[in-house]
């Protein structure tokens, strides 16, 4: 029997609304959760012996640990724009923290670096839209072009933002503004956690990349009082981390996970949802008061804006039921690059041609299938900048457990064995003259390849004025 014309269109639209509803559910959703200035060993399961982080803790016992995952920049902006893009920052020539510093007197000139995300790209966010997915996007995101309009998140794919409240002073936000949402937390990350959950909730049957990126720990060093008042009472003079207002900031970071956490519980799809968790750069090191430093990145050397593992190497955890068994540990170097082929993989998406040829990332899905499986590849650095750390331009390469490390001013190169020397104590530069070459060989073909921006001696170098400007700036 054959249907009339009005019954076979029903039918149809019905079928592929159907299958449209069931395509969206079978497609994983995606929440990057990005941490701001947290150093590698910043919580528990990564050996913090002060800090709390249950949430986190209990997220990488289930899923995915990464001991060996870096950002690919020391400062926030060029990683940020690594993970949206896929490319090494010296390839975007997107070097520095936005609008960087600025050090006319140095002993190096910085090159003339992009500072802001070129509009052109295809970003992470574009190709998740265009292949079906709600694109929102929380908290912070430091890659517009100073004094330029139509910017922001979403110029670049996500369909919603919530940033920091207007007149919010550090962390805390006006009492007029907490009225006026009907709020019972005056602290930024309660409240973008909120509006977090809410986009959660929100999201019908369509796939969604929620991408929360976090204020804190960066400075400045501000936690909720109650939670402030709480690590008071637990200092240990002989523990590694002993900054209680560090701590409360990152006790609100994970409580702020773990409420996402329930919020995919709640809705019913946490079992078809990947959650990565990984940091912009290193902590900061620096001393914020005359007594205590920000944090410490030990075992590590250094901390944020260094040249040194304390930098570039960070927490890294996927969590993703039922496809990444629960208990795993990956030794594999991974890197911000491949967070974008890796879920747009996840996804199922082809992406932009163009851009895919472009990228310097690879996808991690073998890695979540298989914690052994590694690269054959190495990894870069290129920083041609100054960091209010007191550190200069610098260039590294880490190709297996070797580490080579090439500073742009007239200091010697540095090479590193990471697998018995992880605090970069014993440069091994004189012992093995071949494996300096071998990898001071590889660096500049890699930066020859991107076009990396190179520093230069300075005309204008003026040691005098140079120290004035540099301590003023940290």
């Amino acid at each position: 029997m054959i249907r009339p014309k009005p019954v076979r269109i029903l039918s149809f639209v019905l079928t592929v609304l159907f299958l449209s509803i069931r395509i969206h559910a079978e497609r994983p959703n995606i929440v990057l959760l990005l941490a701001d200035d947290l150093g590698w060993t910043g919580l528990g399961s990564f050996g913090s012996d002060f800090y709390e982080t249950p949430n986190l803790d209990r997220m990488a016992a289930r899923g995915l640990k990464f001991t060996n995952a870096y950002s690919a920049c020391t400062v926030c902006s060029p990683t940020r724009a690594s993970i949206v893009t896929g490319m090494y920052p010296a390839r975007l020539r997107l070097t520095d923290f936005i609008a960087g510093q600025h050090r006319p007197f140095a002993k190096m000139a910085i090159p003339d670096w992009t500072k802001g995300l070129d509009p052109g790209l295809t970003t992470l966010a574009e190709a998740l839209k265009a292949g079906g997915y709600r694109t929102i996007h929380i908290g912070k995101w430091h890659l517009d072009f100073p004094n330029r309009d139509n910017q922001g998140p979403m110029a670049h794919g996500f369909e919603v933002t919530h940033e920091k409240p207007a007149g919010t002073q550090g962390y805390i936000m006006s009492s007029k503004m907490v009225r006026k949402l009907g709020l019972t937390s005056n602290y930024t990350t309660d409240y973008l956690t909120y509006k977090a959950v809410e986009e959660i909730n929100k999201t019908g049957n369509q796939p969604f990349f929620l991408y929360f990126g976090y204020n804190v720990p960066h400075t400045p060093i501000l936690g909720r009082s109650d939670l402030v008042e709480y690590f008071m009472g637990k200092l240990d003079p002989s523990a590694i981390h002993k900054n209680p207002i560090y701590a409360a900031m990152m006790k609100s970071q994970d409580t702020s996970v773990g409420r996402i956490l329930e919020a995919l519980e709640g809705k019913g799809v946490a079992d078809n949802t990947l959650v990565v968790f990984i940091s912009d750069n290193g902590g900061l090191t620096q001393r914020f008061d005359k007594h205590d430093r920000f944090t410490e990145n030990l075992p590590l050397r250094r901390g944020k804006g260094s040249a040194y593992e304390g930098g570039v190497r960070v927490p890294g955890i996927a969590y993703w039921p039922g496809n990444i068994q629960a208990g795993q540990v990956s030794e594999t170097p991974i890197m911000s690059i491949d967070l974008y082929p890796t879920f747009i993989d996840v996804a199922g998406i082809a992406g932009d041609s163009d851009h895919k040829n472009k990228m310097d990332g690879l996808s991690l899905l073998s890695v979540f299938r298989n914690p052994a499986h590694t690269y054959n590849r190495d990894l870069f650095w290129h920083y041609p900048h100054y960091h209010a750390g007191g550190d200069g331009p610098y260039s590294a390469v880490r190709s297996g457990d070797w580490k080579l490390i090439d500073f742009h001013e007239d200091r010697p190169c540095e090479l590193y064995n990471l697998s018995y020397n992880i605090s970069e104590s014993v440069n091994l530069v004189g012992r093995y003259p071949e494996k300096l070459e071998e990898l001071k060989s590889k660096l500049d073909q890699w930066r020859h390849s991107v076009k990396a921006q190179m520093s230069a001696p300075n005309p204008n170098h003026d040691p005098d004025r140079e120290t004035v400007l540099a301590k003023n700036s940290r």
